[in-house]
């Protein structure tokens, strides 16, 4: 069965495996979402993406999820920006800083591929706002 946003599947995915305390979930494997994981995984919200290969030959990510010391998850909140229905688009200089650039981070899509909010505005570059994390 194919989802009409995959992006917001896996987002999905990632807030019910924190709501019953997973320590991992499988997501259908895109480029996207690889990359978006990586971002993710780079920035400390997950531990680790790992990709795999089922019996079927078809591809899904591993996403291990990252807890503290109290067993709180390190993501408190995920929310899709841009949407199929609405695409949203900023310029370089309109990028706002997510719950005080210390607590949140944006995922943009751009020209130069996906990167971060603070990226973005340093290389003075826009696109489409992907997802918000904090």
């Amino acid at each position: 069965m194919t989802t009409i946003d995959p992006i917001a599947d896996m987002l999905t995915r990632i807030r019910n495996a924190i709501m019953a305390r997973h320590e991992f979930v499988d997501v259908p494997y895109s480029n996207m979402k690889y990359s978006i994981s990586k971002i993710l995984k780079d920035e400390g919200y997950i531990r680790n993406c790992k990709i795999f290969v089922d019996e079927n030959r078809k591809k899904f990510l591993k996403i291990y999820i990252n807890y503290d010391e109290n067993n709180n998850s390190v993501i408190t909140g995920l929310k899709k920006i841009s949407k199929p229905g609405r695409r949203v688009y900023i310029k370089a200089k309109d990028i706002l800083k997510v719950k005080n650039n210390n607590l949140g981070l944006l995922i943009i899509s751009t020209s130069k591929g996906l990167m971060t909010d603070f990226n973005a505005r340093k290389n003075n570059i826009g696109g489409e706002p992907l997802l918000m994390v904090w």
